[in-house]
């Protein structure tokens, strides 16, 4: 979990600072750093355990005859 939260905090940042100097406006800068990088943080999240359940070994597999 401190990875993903690791990463929100970078993604955060990046985010507002392109936003903010595309703009010029750190309000819109805050908000797109708020929205977008939320919704990106959690599918990660969740993209880490599926990563994570498939790296795995398959204990099924080796439970099998040969």
């Amino acid at each position: 979990m401190s990875k993903t939260l690791s990463f929100a905090v970078m993604h955060f940042s990046v985010a507002f600072a392109v936003v903010w100097l595309m703009t010029g406006d750190w309000v819109i800068g805050g908000l797109t750093a708020l929205v977008e990088p939320l919704d990106n943080t959690v599918g990660y999240h969740f993209h880490e355990k599926v990563w994570q359940r498939r790296s795995r070994p398959d204990a099924s597999a080796s439970s099998l005859p040969a």
